[in-house]
């Protein structure tokens, strides 16, 4: 007989509302709800040869435990002793400890080693009968982690009834997948370590799979679209008129997005490259093509500073061309934005350059044949779609090109956009100058700030990029920018002349000492990462990175590309002690294998973005390395095309269906 979540011992109303609040709402959700983390219990090591972090260790007890109070709290003081040497141990507000530890007793501890002052001791260590592998759940609120783990074990008993196998057998063989209530089963309570990678292996393939299928039916529902009437030198016409020739890699792109844009379905179509490689020229090659035949173009920011910028360049570039440019932003003033509203209703602007502005109610297109977003990754499909619905003419969708600096190798790009087609631009215009890069201990900060005061005096422009605005109690050892603005203006670089800018700034004061920067006007930008994209300025050679361990490997590298525009030698200082994350920067300046670096280091989960709130944090489960997605989208591509594996295909689409109907136009593609 099947099993309700209310049947298992311990979940009465109250803790049944506390699942439900994190989206566990049946018995296959809790058994889908997976471990965050384990600790590895299965490895003892010496007590003399602990080091911090997390540890097992085995012990004769060697003194009697001490027990001290103070301001209300209590501590348990012991050691424990093997051939190696001994290690103290401290328990706080743990009185009963004292009964479990007597003198010359054997016992096996698992806890956290910590270092202070060169003394090793181990915090609130637990008594560990045997070896194991334990589940570590994300918290649920009002459920105690040791009651989590006695539910699900109760749970695992109806494992069978609740969860069938959803792959195909022969699937499973050709890549070699345990089957799924064995998967289940050990990814919660596993046996060794190679039990668990398996199980892991099974469920994180299974879902990247399924995940492709339903993108793969969403590709198929695409909506029609309208053929633009392109004469056949119309691209090459394009980059007649640009000031630069255009690379390789900007010439092979173009012409894929003229393809589409000839096509009676919509294009759909991510253009994919590192900091500096020409996705902008690339999308007015788009809208000039759009234009040119007739139609309406909008192109979507997520910043102001990047839609100014845009449509500076496009006022440049495309009204030469006979294309009248305009901009609608948040921070307009009402009489701008009716007028904004009315250019783009009548057609007058053929293109309207913007940030949410664009999708906000109220605003309408004459005709609109192309939508452009830029800096993808910072918008969801919603949002993407909501443009893509503003423009719809006669029943007809716009073409979609999207853009993203983020750098993705090309498999998982193929994968995380499985319903966009994706060209790479893996080529940079010449004239680049590789910027130099290093990690800066806060000991050598003086010496930095001289070799700034250098750049500074040869006529050149720093930034300079703190994580936080203000000060914060909640986060200590970590420089805010007006902090850092207020001490460096007035000691270390006393006398040049530095300012200060913020994602909440006013508008007006923001573009006034951006244009002051850009003007050269201003030697020292202290910012946050609102500098991250949209300002370029040619002139600025180097870029310090406060707190640089705060920061994404991406983000790094893309507040990176901020310099090394010009032909000048340019540099990037990491403020931050050496890891291996930051020693990746200080190899390369290629975006590519800086995410593939970041991927091998941290998996892929984090860069999927799927997770809605409510949800538990093992309903996607995406660990792993590029080469199982590699896989997993290799076996979803031998699906589609291979006639015989048809009953395959149909199977894995049926179930991707059920598991992602509803969720999958949610989903934030990265």
């Amino acid at each position: 007989m099947s099993m309700e979540l209310t049947d298992i011992k311990g979940i009465g109303p109250t803790r049944l509302a506390a699942l439900r609040a994190v989206g566990i709402c049946s018995l296959r959700d809790l058994l889908y709800s997976l471990p965050l983390r384990y600790e590895d219990r299965t490895r003892v090591v010496p007590c003399a040869q602990a080091r911090e972090g997390e540890a097992l260790v085995m012990g004769v007890v060697a003194n009697p435990p001490k027990l001290s109070r103070f301001n209300g709290l209590t501590r348990v003081t012991a050691s424990i002793g093997d051939e190696s040497g001994k290690l103290l141990l401290c328990w706080y507000n743990q009185p009963w400890i004292m009964q479990q530890l007597p003198i010359g007793k054997c016992v096996m501890l698992y806890g956290r080693v910590m270092v202070k002052n060169g003394r090793r001791s181990m915090q609130n260590a637990v008594q560990v009968p045997e070896p194991s592998i334990q589940p570590v759940y994300r918290a649920v609120k009002g459920i105690p982690g040791k009651t989590f783990r006695e539910m699900m074990l109760t749970a695992l008993s109806q494992v069978d009834d609740c969860c069938p196998e959803t792959l195909p057998h022969a699937l499973r063989l050709r890549h070699q997948l345990c089957e799924l209530n064995y998967a289940i089963r050990q990814a919660h309570f596993p046996d060794n370590l190679e039990a668990l990678r398996k199980a892991r292996r099974r469920l994180a393939f299974e879902q990247m799979l399924m995940y492709q299928a339903a993108l793969g039916l969403m590709r198929h529902h695409r909506e029609d679209g309208f053929p633009l009437p392109l004469e056949d030198g119309a691209t090459e016409a394009f980059w007649s008129r640009m000031p630069f020739p255009p690379t390789g890699a900007q010439r092979r792109v173009l012409k894929e997005i003229t393809a589409d844009l000839r096509r009676s379905r919509a294009m759909s179509r991510l253009v994919q490259g590192d900091v500096g490689c020409g996705k902008t020229a690339l999308a007015f090659g788009a809208i000039a093509l759009c234009c040119g035949a007739g139609y309406q173009a909008a192109m979507m920011a997520p910043t102001e500073i990047l839609a100014r910028q845009h449509y500076a360049s496009a006022k440049a570039l495309l009204e030469p061309m006979g294309i009248t440019c305009g901009l609608l932003i948040g921070s307009m003033r009402a009489r701008e934005k009716r007028e904004a509203h009315a250019h783009a209703a009548d057609g007058s602007w053929q293109v309207v350059f913007g940030t949410h502005a664009l999708i906000s109610e109220g605003v309408a297109y004459q005709r609109l044949g192309l939508a452009v977003t830029d800096e993808q990754h910072r918008f969801g499909v919603r949002q993407r779609s909501t443009l893509q619905d503003k423009g719809a003419v006669a029943g007809k969708a716009p073409h979609v090109l999207v853009m993203s600096a983020t750098p993705i190798p090309r498999t998982l790009a193929l994968i995380l956009y499985g319903d966009l087609d994706v060209s790479i631009v893996d080529e940079l215009p010449p004239g680049r100058t590789p910027v130099r890069t290093r990690v800066v201990p806060d000991e050598k900060r003086g010496a930095m700030y001289g070799f700034l005061r250098e750049q500074v005096k040869a006529g050149r422009q720093a930034y300079v990029v703190c994580p936080l605005v203000e000060e914060s109690e909640a986060v200590e050892n970590v420089r805010s920018a007006r902090e850092t603005f207020r001490q460096l203006s007035t000691n270390e670089l006393s006398g040049l002349r530095v300012a200060l800018t913020w994602g909440a700034q006013p508008p007006e004061e923001k573009a006034e000492v951006l244009a002051a920067f850009t003007a050269g006007k201003v030697d020292i930008l202290v910012s946050t990462t609102v500098i991250e994209v949209g300002v370029n300025v040619p002139n600025a050679s180097v870029m310090i990175i406060e707190n640089a361990e705060r920061f994404g490997l991406s983000q790094l590298h893309q507040l990176r590309g901020r310099v090394g525009r010009g032909a000048a030698e340019s540099w990037c200082f990491l403020l931050a002690e050496e890891n291996e994350r930051l020693r990746i920067l200080t190899s390369t300046n290629d975006g590519f294998v800086v995410a593939q670096k970041d991927l091998e280091l941290r998996g892929p989960g984090d860069l999927m973005g799927t997770r809605q709130a409510g949800e538990m944090a093992g309903d996607f489960l995406l660990d792993g390395d590029i080469r199982l997605l590699e896989e997993a989208s290799q076996c979803m591509r031998r699906l589609r095309e291979d006639a015989a594996l048809s009953d395959e295909r149909a199977a894995v689409e049926a179930v991707a269906m059920n598991v992602y109907a509803k969720r999958i136009e949610k989903i934030a593609l990265n």
